[in-house]
Formats: structure tokens, sequence, C-alpha cells
């Protein structure tokens, strides 16, 4: 109980050092309210109001029904150019697609000759050229056999295939990197400001007067970690609240409690990295850099951004030792696809099992600044 006692009033002297930090609260803040804001937005990977000129020189009722069928939201209403303004338009870039309708596209088809139709793409706007080509190319196909159909009087295709998205049916963007943005930021803001506890304690000279006191390292540590923990957990919990559900309107499927229970034991690991990683630096630039070489394969290899079976096998293996693999699965398995604890709970055991070792080593560490602070 008196070391209970200890990791809580420890814990408390922490939060009001981290809560007068006016700068880590800023970063805290922006990390899961503007970043997040900005990352689903920005990001998108939809075609969304693409612009489109078309150059008809058939004018005829099938080239009249290929531009209608270019409709918003993604593509706004196409504009009609002649041959000889092509080429300043899109040098000018003020259209991404431009389609070029031959003379006698109609009558050539029906005759059952072999037309071909002309798309040029601006392919700067990368997102929008790729999708956006493919697309109207759907649309001129889908448009062109209608056509025939109705002409030759055939009848529907013997099947049709009905794709189904799951979770997301619109493949919105926004509503995967939204909350993959908040877990990149957990991981982030849990390293720095575990870190970043130990290092200001050392600059300010505090770490003396606790090395000093009656009070083991054990404790120390417990206690910069459910403080520093804290600050992120309720940061986390308001972000997918506010920003994610309320802004952004990106429905969350599972449980909200067991998400934030297993963000918990990741917290525990990440603030333990943090941890180490104070010990390892004698200044905040030296945390910064060991920071960058931690975070980043910890954030670019978690899943989060690019799934792990576009990866080699080999490394795909070699990452199941990665707590971050772990707590993308998961956060992904409860939020996406409403799992429970009895689903993900083996992720969780690895997560907090690793936690767990990187917490012996950084008491190892500690005991070794301690002796090295002290004399002793």
């Amino acid at each position: 109980m008196r070391s209970l006692a200890t990791i809580l009033w420890l814990g408390i002297k922490e939060l009001r050092s981290v809560l007068t930090d006016t700068v880590l609260i800023g970063l805290v803040l922006y990390s899961f309210s503007l970043a997040i804001l900005a990352q689903a937005r920005s990001g998108s990977q939809e075609v969304r109001n693409a612009s489109v000129a078309i150059v008809d020189e058939d004018r005829s009722p099938l080239s009249r029904r290929i531009a209608g069928a270019f409709l918003p939201p993604l593509f706004r209403p196409p504009a009609f150019l002649a041959a000889r303004e092509v080429l300043p338009a899109m040098n000018a870039g003020r259209y991404t697609l431009v389609l070029d309708v031959p003379p006698h596209l109609a009558r050539d088809l029906l005759a059952r000759r072999h037309p071909v139709l002309k798309l040029d793409v601006d392919a700067t706007a990368m997102v929008q050229a790729g999708l956006g080509a493919g697309y109207a190319q759907q649309i001129v196909a889908g448009e062109i056999a209608g056509y025939l159909a109705r002409g030759r009087g055939t009848g529907p295709a013997p099947v049709t295939l009905v794709s189904r998205i799951a979770y997301n049916p619109n493949a919105e963007t926004a509503w995967f990197t939204s909350v993959m943005g908040i877990l990149n930021s957990v991981t982030m803001l849990a390293i720095i400001l575990a870190g970043a506890a130990i290092v200001r304690e050392r600059e300010r000279g505090t770490l003396d007067h606790l090395l000093v006191m009656p009070v083991a390292p054990m404790e120390i540590a417990l206690a910069k970690i459910w403080a520093n923990g804290a600050v992120i957990l309720t940061a986390v919990g308001l972000s997918l609240v506010v920003v994610v559900r309320g802004v952004l309107r990106v429905p969350l499927a599972g449980s909200l409690p067991a998400f934030m229970a297993g963000t918990a034991i990741y917290l525990f690991f990440a603030t333990a990295v943090g941890l180490y990683l104070g010990t390892v630096s004698r200044s905040m630039p030296q945390l910064g850099l060991l920071f960058l070489l931690v975070y980043l394969p910890l954030a670019m290899l978690s899943g989060s951004n690019t799934p792990l079976e576009s990866m080699p096998p080999w490394l795909s293996a070699a990452l199941q030792a990665s707590p971050t693999v772990h707590f993308v699965a998961f956060a992904q398995a409860v939020l996406y696809r409403g799992a429970g604890l009895d689903v993900v709970w083996p992720r969780l055991v690895v997560i907090a099992g690793i936690g767990g070792l990187f917490l012996i080593l950084s008491l190892r560490r500690f005991r070794l600044a301690a002796k090295a602070e002290t004399g002793g």
C-alpha cells in the first residue's frame, strides 16, 4: 500500500509537470484534433470533383449520353471544347480528363467497325488521374454497351457481379485514415512524453532529488507511465468522440471501452520505450534523434499505412514481434469489425509481454543512471 501511495503521488506530480508544459500540451491537442482532420480530409484516395472536358466531334445521341454520364460527386459537369483548345487547356491545368469523341462514333459502332476514342489525362494529379481514368473508361464502356444493346435488341448479360464493401460501403478514405492517424499519434506522443519526463527531470536537476528520496526506481517509472499514459488516453477518447464521430461522421462499429482498455495496455509498452530512450538520452536533442530512429520504423511497418500482406514474407513474419503491428490489428478488429476482447486478447498479451520486457530494460538503465548521478 505504501508503494501504491508513492506511485500515486509521484504520478500526480508528473501530471502537474506535464499540464504546465504548454508546448507538450499544445502538441497533444494538435496531434489528436487538427492533425487528424488534416490527414482525413487532405489525404483522400478517391475521386472527388474531377474536372472533365469533352471534344464532341460526333454530336450524336450516344455522345450526349456519354457526356451526361459524368456525374457529381465523382466528376464536375463536363465542359465542351473544340479540338484546338485541348492542348492549351491541359497545359494550363484546367482539366484532369479530356475525352475526344471521334466523328461518326455511333454510326461506326452500329456498322461493327472499331472506332477509337482518345482520353487525355493530366497525370500531375496522381490520384484523380489514375482512378478518374479508370472510372471514365467504365463509364464510356457502359454507355456504349447500353446503346448497342438497345439498338440490336440484345438481352441482359447472363451473369451480374454485385460487390458489397464491408464497414465502409462508399470506400471513403477518411473513415480509415482518421483512426489510423490516432493510432500513430498514440505511439508518437507516448514515446515523446515519457522520454521527455526523464530528460526534463535531469535538465532541471530534480532527478537528483528523486534519487536521494526513499523511493524505488520501479515506483518512479510506474508513476511516469500512468501519468503520461492518462494524458494520452484522455486525448484518444476525446478525439474519437469529438473529431472522428462528431466532425468526420465516421461510425465506429465496436465497443469504445474495449478499445480504450486495449489502448491502455499499448500505452504501457510505448511509455516504457519512452522511458528507456529517456534514460539513454542526455538532452532533448538526443531524445529527438533517438525518437526518429524508433518511431519511424514502428509507424511505417505497423500495417496502418501499408498492409502486411503486401510486404515481403520474411518481413511480415518478423513484424509479428512488433507490438505496434498487434495494436493496429487490435484497433481495426474492434473499431471496424466490432470484435470483442474474447477475440483480440492474444494480441493484448503480446503487447503487455513486450511492454514488460522494455520496462525491465528501462529499470536497469534507470538504476545505472541513478548510480551515475549519485556517484554510488
